[in-house]
Order: C-alpha cells, then sequence, then structure tokens
C-alpha cells in the first residue's frame, strides 16, 4: 500500500502573511502628526514673521535692516556668536575628550555640570556671570588694576555666549568619541605615526562631522540670546547692542513690522548658514567614506 506522499506547504513569511508590524503607526499617519507638529511649532510661526514683513514696502524694509543701529546691532551679535562658537568648539571637544578617555573623582559630577547651562535660567546665568566678571567679582578684580573690563562690552557678550553654548557642543562630541574604535589609533601608531598625526588623520576626520553639528548648534543658539547678554552688556548703540535687543526695542515702541523685517534678516542669515555648515558635513562624510 503506497503512502500519499505531500510535499510541505512553503512557509510563508509572518510579514507578507499578516502585514508587518510596526510599533508605531503607519507612514500616512506619522507623516501626518509629523506635518501638523512642524507647522503648528515652526512653519505657521516664520509664516507669521514673514507676512508681517510684507506690510512694509521694499523701501520701508530695506531702511529698516540697513540701519546703522541695526547693521552695528548684526555685526556684534554674529561677531560674538562666531567668536563663542569657536571657543565651544576647541573647548567643548577636549571636555569631550576628557570625559570618554579619563577616569577621575568626580568625574559624574563635572558631566552632570556640562548641562548646567540648559537648565539653568538665563536670566541667572547673566546675574552670575556678572556677579563674577565685574570689577568687583572674584575674576574681574583681578584684571581690573591692569585696565581690563570682562562685563558691560563686547567681551562679557562672548562670555555669556561662551557659557549658554558649552553643552551643545560637548554632548555632540561625546557619544562618537565613545564609538571610536581605540584599535585604529593603536594601528596608526604602530605605523609609526605620532600623536598629532593620529588625531588629525585618523581621530579629527571620525569626529568632524558631529564637532561641525556641535559648531552649528551653539552658533545658532548663540545667535537668538538674549536673557544672559542683556546682565552683561551695557548695550550702547552702535557699540554693544545685540540684535535681539533691537527688536525688543521696536516691539516696545509698537514696530511690530520692523522688529519682523529684523528678524527675518537674522533668521535668513541663520539658514543660510546652517545650510552651509550641512553642506559642509555632507562633504566631510563622503570624503572619509571614500
Amino acid at each position: 500500500m503506497s503512502a500519499a506522499i505531500t510535499a510541505p506547504a512553503k512557509a510563508v513569511p509572518s510579514a507578507k502573511r499578516r502585514g508587518a508590524k510596526r510599533v508605531l503607526p503607519g507612514f500616512g499617519l506619522t507623516l501626518g502628526y509629523t506635518i501638523f507638529y512642524l507647522s503648528i511649532i515652526v512653519l505657521i510661526p516664520l509664516a507669521t514673521l514673514l507676512f508681517k514683513t510684507f506690510e512694509l514696502t521694499w523701501d520701508q524694509f530695506w531702511t529698516t535692516i540697513s540701519a546703522p543701529i541695526a547693521v552695528a546691532a548684526y555685526k556684534v551679535t554674529f561677531g560674538a556668536s562666531l567668536i563663542a562658537a569657536l571657543v565651544n568648539l576647541v573647548f567643548g571637544m577636549l571636555i569631550a575628550w576628557v570625559l570618554v578617555r579619563y577616569t577621575f573623582p568626580g568625574k559624574k559630577i563635572v558631566d552632570a555640570l556640562v548641562d548646567l547651562p540648559f537648565a539653568l535660567p538665563t536670566a541667572v546665568a547673566g546675574i552670575s556671570l556678572t556677579a563674577l566678571l565685574a570689577d568687583n567679582g572674584w575674576i574681574g578684580q583681578l584684571f581690573a588694576p591692569l585696565g581690563i573690563q570682562l562685563v558691560f562690552n563686547r567681551v562679557g557678550i562672548v562670555f555669556a555666549l561662551i557659557f549658554i553654548g558649552l553643552p551643545f557642543v560637548v554632548r555632540t562630541v561625546q557619544p562618537v568619541l565613545e564609538d571610536f574604535e581605540r584599535e585604529l589609533e593603536e594601528a596608526a601608531g604602530s605605523l609609526g605615526a605620532s600623536r598629532w598625526q593620529t588625531f588629525y588623520k585618523v581621530i579629527l576626520p571620525a569626529i568632524g562631522p558631529a564637532l561641525l553639528t556641535g559648531f552649528a548648534m551653539a552658533f545658532a543658539r548663540a545667535v537668538g540670546e538674549y536673557g544672559s547678554v542683556i546682565f552683561v552688556s551695557n548695550n550702547i548703540p552702535m557699540e554693544s547692542q545685540i540684535t535681539p535687543f533691537v527688536i525688543m526695542a521696536k516691539l516696545e515702541l509698537h514696530d511690530y513690522a520692523g522688529a519682523t523685517a529684523i528678524a527675518m534678516v537674522m533668521l535668513v542669515i541663520s539658514f543660510v548658514l546652517l545650510l552651509l555648515i550641512n553642506g559642509l558635513q555632507s562633504w566631510q562624510r563622503k570624503r572619509s567614506g571614500a
């Protein structure tokens, strides 16, 4: 008696049988939430800023944004922000390196202090820096006899922007350093590379995109800073007045269109700079992967 032999049915993948299960809802729903969230938080406020600026004619718009007091404020804001971001780029990388590569007493405390500017109100930061850097402060009194004033000028603005921007660089570079393979350093050393060559040709290309990201975030944060700067700057027009203060002054005078015009200039310049930095990041990633 011959037994009927049946071939086993091919197993159908569960994903095809029941449809791929997702932790979050499907693409259509999540995309809808994404667009809705971005519209409420980002797109609608920016569109309002743009439409409010359209209340001005082109001549009025150009007169507002090219006024000497506005141009001087642009220079102070972007110049101080660039200097602060460059300082944070160097020292933020060093702090991230120490936190990743070394173990020492109080390391967790130092690691927590890095995030302090995130939680500290900017007004409190400004008052603290003023008390510290003023002529009768702990640090300021050391420089006062030399005729060096650390606050109520552009130097104070840079100090405030360094303070609020440092965590962005540290927290961006730190995880990249933690994931970096130490074997690459050892291989470079075994091939005769010096410490500088190892850092420049092995480590820096790996952390370069993270450094640029931290720099961009610190710069963008510094450009919009207001709360701490008003305490460490004397806000003298044409000398140490930042652009957000000019915008606030116009709002107090109920010149809403003029305020939005200057804000639009800040938005466009910041957006262009971020695009350039993102393009440089993409180029560096392609170069590193080549």
